[in-house]
């Protein structure tokens, strides 16, 4: 019987669940280690979902219609999921973009159509930035500001405390994992941008499984976007954990969600260990998605976690990163 699909919104989800058999040899890890390929979405990578959930909650709500203007803070995945979907749905779209993305980012974010300005761009969170002022809540409280000024009706989707990105991980993301390991789950490894991901799989798989050990994945502080002194930062990635970092710096869901263990990983391991994938498995992977390979391998080569079933979400592919010093070598 035919399957034809005609639209791109029914090629989101339903991702594989690939095993490192080749890597678990070559590092003799006793755990099994399966990683949640979310690159397979339409436009590459874990965001898709987050995109196609929070515009499909607001058109069901009536808060949007085609032709409207939505417009978005993003470090890159989201807004290219945005782009997608705006296009496919009959959307304009407007992103506000950090300057240090790669120039693959904002390539395809016009491709798609989208209207692309830097943060920097907002006279607010220029001043801000000159002050050595990060704050994600304080960036997106000065875009809106920014955008209800040029008088054009637009609506500001908001991932970051818009409760659709942790809900759409709660109920596809996690059952899809739940179903596809047939509920042998020991350990989760994500990282966290907004924390929408981890937020929303967290709260699954602790409600299955309360000893699910669920390990978050920050970049160590010389390793964070926006470090001036190292060329080797990783994208994607949002601190949480530490003296140093804020409640009023975090993403609205890293203030209060539930995990079990933090490891901060460098952006030289991240980068080499990607590049050790591609090469031992044929798995490309971004920046993130290799950052949580590094505290992957790390949890799986522990005594304590022999014959344990490891799995860590792999956002994206390394085709966004092709212009860093990731894949240079």
């Amino acid at each position: 019987m035919a399957h034809i699909v005609k639209n791109i919104a029914e090629l989101v989800g339903h991702t594989p669940l690939f095993e490192f058999v080749r890597l678990e040899e070559k590092y003799g890890l006793k755990a099994t280690v399966l990683g949640k390929l979310e690159y397979f979405n339409p436009s590459g990578s874990i965001k898709d979902r987050t995109a196609l959930n929070m515009l499909l909650d607001a058109e069901e709500k009536g808060l949007i219609k085609p032709g409207d203007t939505i417009v978005e803070d993003t470090s890159g995945n989201t807004g290219i999921g945005l782009a997608a979907f705006a296009a496919s749905r009959g959307y304009k779209l407007k992103i506000f973009l950090e300057e240090d993305q790669s120039i693959e980012r904002r390539k395809i974010l016009k491709a798609y159509g989208a209207d692309v300005m830097f943060t920097s761009q907002v006279p607010r969170i220029k001043e801000a930035k000159e002050a050595g002022i990060f704050s994600m809540a304080f960036y997106q409280k000065a875009i809106e500001e920014y955008c209800a000024a040029q008088e054009t009706k637009h609506f500001f989707i908001n991932q970051m405390s818009n409760e659709s990105n942790p809900n759409v991980h709660y109920s596809t993301t996690g059952p899809e994992i739940w179903n596809d390991a047939d509920g042998k789950v020991d350990i989760l490894v994500a990282t966290a941008g907004t924390g929408g991901t981890i937020t929303g799989l967290s709260k699954f798989f602790k409600e299955k499984n309360p000893d699910i050990r669920i390990v978050a994945v920050q970049a160590d502080k010389k390793s964070r976007t926006g470090s001036s002194d190292n060329p080797k930062t990783i994208d994607g990635i949002a601190p949480f954990y530490g003296d140093d970092i804020r409640n009023e710096y975090k993403a609205p869901f890293m203030v209060s969600f539930e995990y079990d263990e933090c490891i901060e990983v460098s952006g030289e391991d991240t980068y080499s260990t990607g590049r050790d994938i591609a090469r031992t498995e044929g798995i490309f992977l971004g920046q993130s998605a290799a950052a949580a390979m590094v505290a992957a391998k790390q949890v799986a080569q522990r005594p304590e976690n022999e014959g344990k079933n490891i799995v860590v979400i792999l956002a994206d592919n390394g085709m966004k990163y092709l212009s860093t010093q990731m894949y240079d070598k």
